[in-house]
């Protein structure tokens, strides 16, 4: 049996900064991490941590992605 038999819903705990921050990034995929402020930085590490979103390096430019929902 598959988890995802066993688990109809799963959801991921965000804070009302984190959303905030996640919607960002999704409305212009994608994003130097550079151009967020510091704080938003911080928030967009937790948000990686949390599979939320990626960082890619392209040209040596870190760029931030929002992961797409299953």
């Amino acid at each position: 049996m598959k988890i995802n038999e066993l688990i109809s819903e799963f959801t991921i705990a965000m804070s009302n900064e984190e959303a905030n921050v996640l919607q960002k990034v999704e409305r212009h995929s994608p994003l130097p991490l550079i151009s967020f402020t510091e704080r938003d930085q911080f928030v967009i590490e937790g948000l990686i941590r949390k599979a939320l979103v990626s960082k890619v390096v392209n040209n040596n430019m870190v760029l931030v992605v929002a992961n797409e929902p299953d």
